[in-house]
């Protein structure tokens, strides 16, 4: 039986309640997190742009993505090209082009046609989710607690951040701003961070204003905010895998995803 996967439990609370925003809109942010198998028409040769195999299905046109190797080895039962890439970069090489993605066809309960339009505004949204202005100068926190959907939204995103930051604390600091103050982050790791907060918000659907900062360890304010504020753990970063994978399938170094064409 195959392992539930952070997709299926994001589609179920969909499905189980169609007019919930916040469910429809988890689920979009956990696809656009998620590294999807895509289907392609042939062997990737080289730096070459990539072809997705482009299905016709139920009135439009339709890629085929899986959330692990072994659902497209059930749907292909043979030996198939894929390339291994996170949702949102799917989305966004496919934006323009009125091509939808078929998830999980026929292999697992989040079996799901995300329509053009549907990828579409996926790919918007993720474009437009802006860093938040970032906050180092005087900060004045209270106790004031933050919506739930962003709670949420945020312990999300930064689950899939391991390794970025030491910790995160979530404070009010008046007036009905909030801010999210990463402990101790990796050097480098300020603008991925930024981002992934811009996103959380963009996908709870709550517009309360939200701030970012970064702090050292030793930081002298720590004690004070740490006081009021909710304590968001950071993942350490997972052990390198040090096994040599032969034919390692494209789209398996973040940093260089293949282009679509």
């Amino acid at each position: 039986m195959t392992e539930t996967t952070p997709l299926d439990l994001a589609h179920a609370a969909m499905e189980a309640a169609p007019e919930d925003a916040p469910a429809r809109l988890r689920f979009y942010s956990v696809l656009a997190d998620c590294e999807l198998i895509l289907l392609l028409q042939d062997e990737p040769h080289g730096d070459a742009p990539i072809a997705p195999m482009v299905h016709d299905l139920d009135g439009g046109r339709y890629v085929l993505a899986f959330d692990s190797e072994d659902r497209l080895a059930s749907f292909a039962e043979a030996p198939v090209p894929y390339a291994a890439l996170p949702g949102r970069v799917i989305a966004q090489q496919l934006a323009g082009q009125g091509i939808g993605i078929g998830l999980n066809l026929g292999v697992a309960p989040s079996a799901f046609l995300m329509p053009a339009d549907a990828t579409e505004w996926l790919a918007n949204t993720l474009a437009q989710s802006r860093p938040a202005g970032t906050v180092d100068a005087a900060i004045e926190p209270c106790a004031q607690a933050l919506p739930e959907a962003l709670l949420a939204a945020l312990g999300d995103k930064i689950l899939r951040l391991a390794g970025h930051a030491d910790r995160a604390l979530i404070l009010g600091t008046g007036g009905g701003r909030h801010l999210l103050a990463f402990i101790a982050a990796r050097p480098g790791a300020e603008e991925a961070l930024a981002k992934a907060v811009a996103e959380a918000r963009a996908f709870s659907g709550i517009e309360a204003p939200l701030d970012v900062a970064f702090l050292g360890p030793d930081d002298r304010r720590l004690p004070r905010l740490e006081a009021v504020a909710e304590v968001i753990p950071v993942p350490p970063a997972p052990k390198p895998d040090l096994r040599e994978v032969p034919g390692a399938a494209p789209g398996m170094d973040p940093d260089r995803p293949p282009k679509l064409r």
